[in-house]
């Protein structure tokens, strides 16, 4: 059996980053990538589910090509969009169904409309725990898993280091002023400390 691992283009890359921001929020949830059911062979591009309950399916376009391929557009959300360049959505944007919305540049350009669900929720729940426990194993499995971690530790320590200058240079404020003045710190053409 042979696998073809086909690599994103940049466009993909940068509208997936868009997508992710434009979503990312409390309370919502969201994975790419996201295989519908066990084995099965629909895959959402990106999916979210909120605290609310509602799904979010997004299928990302980067051509007219693509756009109009045969390939399974997978929309078994209660909201479906398309994430598409914008010289892609004013080329297809009648082709664009009434009720799929459409992202552009990180914006909803078009509204979509409440579906009913396409798979039973109980299948999308287990779809996205997996891909989201896939993307972790693929964290953990890295050269450097605890990478995040130690980013975040440095920045904690740097905080940390700053506030402590802060408080240092407050405090050497109010010693200059108690010494000095109140405009000791500002130089006057007749004074020079």
């Amino acid at each position: 059996m042979r696998v073809m691992i086909i690599a994103k283009t940049e466009l993909t890359e940068k509208l997936e980053k868009e997508i992710y921001r434009a979503t990312k929020k409390q309370g919502v949830f969201g994975c790419f990538e996201v295989t519908i059911g066990w084995f099965g062979n629909e895959r959402v591009d990106y999916m979210t589910y909120d605290t609310n309950g509602i799904w979010r399916c997004y299928e990302v376009k980067v051509s007219v090509s693509d756009f109009r391929s045969k390939s399974k557009k997978t929309f078994c959300g209660h909201y479906n969009y398309y994430v598409m360049p914008k010289e892609l959505f004013e080329k297809v944007r009648e082709e664009v169904p009434s009720h799929i919305g459409v992202y552009v540049n990180g914006c909803s350009v078009k509204r979509a409309k409440k579906q009913d669900l396409g798979e039973d929720e109980e299948t999308l729940k287990n779809s996205l725990i997996r891909s989201l426990s896939r993307e972790t194993d693929k964290a953990f499995s890295s050269k450097e898993p605890h990478l995040v971690d130690a980013l975040n530790r440095r920045i904690r320590n740097l905080k940390t280091e700053s506030d402590r200058h802060r408080k240092n240079y407050w405090h050497l404020m109010r010693v200059g002023q108690e010494k000095y003045g109140d405009h000791w710190y500002k130089e006057d053409e007749d004074t020079v400390i």
